[in-house]
């Protein structure tokens, strides 16, 4: 089955070479697609050049910073008119650790997602401070309370989708962005019938470049599992 990891970088020159040599070491039979919002620091240049080496190394260049969700967007596009089979979310600073993929890859073979999960037995963070731990565990147990999915981690970035699954999905409906994507992919996910999984992981914090998370990322994905979780129990 041909598989797909997808990249999404701004501004990732210092982790994204070894994020991606380290991800084929360990997963020789996979292809990547790094796509890059036009990163002032030269990401996108390098990307070509470690493309221009490896045939299994793809590169899509936008033409500005759109953000996380759509970065994945054109990732699900160019995967499904490129005929892979599993596509795979996953980070480009070094957080997602290669040697988690292949559990998630077997899981996938049963389910069309499978989250790797930070909040479930077996799953762990690393250099992490307490407040970082403690907003993604509130705001994961506030949204799985709104929204009754079954999932612990819904904020998690580290998937795999089976490509049945994304073609069953409508994208252009998708509107979140950072951790409310996640959130809302899980959703449709879930209203398009999806068998769903999670497979413990261990999140490794950033050693170099600067962390994307802002407060108003936080803010929109709070105010996004509110909403959807008041339409869940009005259409009740």
């Amino acid at each position: 089955m041909k598989t797909l990891v997808m990249m999404p970088t701004y501004n990732e020159i210092e982790t994204l070479e070894a994020s991606v040599v380290n991800l084929l070491e360990h997963n020789p039979g996979l292809e990547v697609v790094v796509i890059d919002d036009n990163s002032p620091d030269g990401t996108g240049e390098l990307a070509a050049q470690l493309a221009g080496g490896d045939k299994r190394i793809h590169v899509l260049h936008r033409s500005g910073k759109e953000g996380l969700g759509k970065a994945y967007l054109a990732g699900y596009e160019f995967g499904l008119a490129s005929g892979f089979d599993y596509l795979v979310q996953m980070d480009a600073d070094g957080s997602h650790r290669p040697q988690d993929l292949p559990a998630m890859l077997s899981a996938a073979k049963n389910f069309d997602l499978v989250i790797g999960s930070r909040w479930i037995i077996g799953g762990a963070v690393s250099n992490w401070p307490w407040y970082r731990q403690g907003i993604s565990q509130f705001g994961n147990w506030y949204a799985g309370a709104m929204l009754d999915l079954g999932v612990a981690d819904l904020t998690a970035g580290f998937r795999v989708y089976s490509a049945n699954l994304i073609r069953r999905m409508d994208l252009r409906e998708i509107q979140a962005q950072g951790y409310g994507f996640q959130v809302e992919m899980t959703i449709k996910s879930a209203a398009a019938g999806a068998k769903i999984c999670e497979v413990p992981i261990l999140f490794v914090e950033r050693q170099n470049g600067s962390s994307k998370m802002t407060l108003r990322i936080v803010v929109e994905a709070f105010l996004l599992a509110t909403k959807w979780g008041i339409q869940r129990i009005t259409r009740r």
